[in-house]
């Protein structure tokens, strides 16, 4: 048995070397190509699971779409404007009242009290007020008495100092008679003087007490109304015609001064209580429109009101009714209005889609005009609405755009079909 001969590896000649290495260098060379004309990497998708949109021009208006909470137009709330307890309730909330209906009725022991000693003190002050009247009045016939019988004793007086003066000097009566006549008529003449300033004093000082007295019963009496003025008040009274919305109270509840214990609202009319984002706060102005569908009817709204405080974010506006109302509407309904914050205007216009989380707005896939392929490009998007992108660079009308999720492209520069 001969020996196994070893067989030599054979080597690849230097011309087939050369051969497949050009081969290679063909093939890189022409990926290399196909990369750099594209721009980047390729992605493989199914096109039938993309959204692709048409880029369009047409009518576009920016707004924004907010909730609503439909409120009263009008309303007023009840509130106790003396505290008691509550000993009657002629009302329960939900029942329709009209203005002056007394709605619950309080009752407070110190203030019936308080009126009760009121009433006794005017009625002692008007008795004392009735006595001193009738006092003055006797002292006014007093002084007039005193007065008249003054005048009556220097009258006397003057007519026998006037005959004793005629015999004095005649000599007929002695000095000393004459003298004693002058002196008596002069007191008499004082004596009358005096009498008169006392009565005036007198009189007086009775008219400034009993106008004191008079203006205190007055005061007293102003005060006895206000009582029962607050005694009426304790009977809660609907101050509007409505629907009595709440009431909190029960009998027996004591009820502090100026508590609100309900509401009634006016069921003439509404308006709209909304909360917007504060990105909003300076684009939001009175008289802004806004719109919302009901009940198969479309009715707009105009902001009347925009209150300016910030809160958790939010900041809120009121919106009426400029025309018709919704037939149905209620307090309390929520409504979804698309506010207005621009007019309307011409604009070439992308629709909305996933795409805007990934990209910032800045680029999309645009697909080429077989359809077998899109290619990432740099856009600029303006204003927008919850249907669509407002566009200012990158893109024309007719061209289509791959509108749903970039989640899953990454850095990748071309999707092939």
């Amino acid at each position: 048995m001969g020996m196994d001969k070893k067989i030599e590896k054979k080597k690849w000649p230097l011309k087939r070397v050369i051969k497949w290495s050009a081969i290679g260098i063909f093939v890189l060379a022409v990926a290399y190509g196909l990369i750099f004309k594209t721009g980047g990497s390729v992605l493989n998708v199914r096109k039938e699971r993309l959204t692709i949109s048409t880029v369009v021009r047409g009518p576009f208006q920016e707004f924004i779409p907010i909730l609503g909470n439909v409120l009263p137009q009008y309303y007023e709330y009840l509130s106790a404007s003396l505290g008691g307890s509550v000993e009657k309730i002629f009302f329960r909330a939900g029942s329709k009242v009209k203005k002056g209906d007394k709605i619950l009725k309080l009752s407070n022991t110190n203030l019936l009290m308080t009126m009760v000693n009121n009433e006794a003190q005017i009625n002692r002050a008007s008795n004392d007020l009735r006595a001193t009247r009738l006092q003055l009045e006797r002292n006014r016939l007093n002084l007039k008495r005193e007065r008249a019988e003054a005048e009556y004793y220097l009258k006397r007086i003057k007519k026998d100092f006037e005959r004793n003066k005629v015999l004095f000097d005649e000599g007929l009566i002695s000095e000393k008679v004459y003298s004693d006549l002058r002196d008596e008529c002069e007191y008499m003449k004082k004596r009358r003087q005096l009498t008169i300033e006392s009565q005036e004093q007198d009189l007086k000082f009775s008219g400034v007490q009993v106008r004191q007295l008079g203006a205190s019963v007055n005061q007293m009496q102003k005060n006895l109304e206000l009582l029962k003025e607050q005694l009426e008040n304790l009977t809660i009274r609907a101050p509007i015609s409505g629907h009595l919305t709440s009431l909190e109270a029960e009998v027996g509840q004591s009820v502090p001064p100026g508590l609100k214990i309900g509401q009634i609202d006016d069921m003439e009319g509404f308006r709209v209580r909304a909360e917007i984002d504060e990105h909003y706060i300076n684009r939001v102005e009175v008289g802004r429109k806004g719109a919302f569908d009901f009940d198969g009817g479309n009715y707009e709204l105009i902001v009347k009101q925009v209150y300016p405080e910030v809160k958790e974010g939010k900041f809120a506006v009121d919106l009426e009714f400029p025309g018709e109302q919704a037939a149905g509407i209620r307090r309390g309904l929520t409504l979804h209005i698309r506010l207005q914050l621009s007019e309307m205007s011409e604009a070439v216009l992308l629709a909305r889609g996933g795409f805007y989380q990934a990209t910032g707005g800045n680029w999309v896939f645009v697909v080429n005009n077989s359809g077998s392929f899109a290619v990432k490009r740099s856009i600029r998007l303006g204003r927008q609405n919850p249907e669509y992108f407002e566009v200012l660079e990158g893109l024309d009308p007719g061209e289509k755009v791959i509108t749903s999720s970039y989640e899953n492209y990454g850095n990748i520069e071309r999707l092939q079909f």
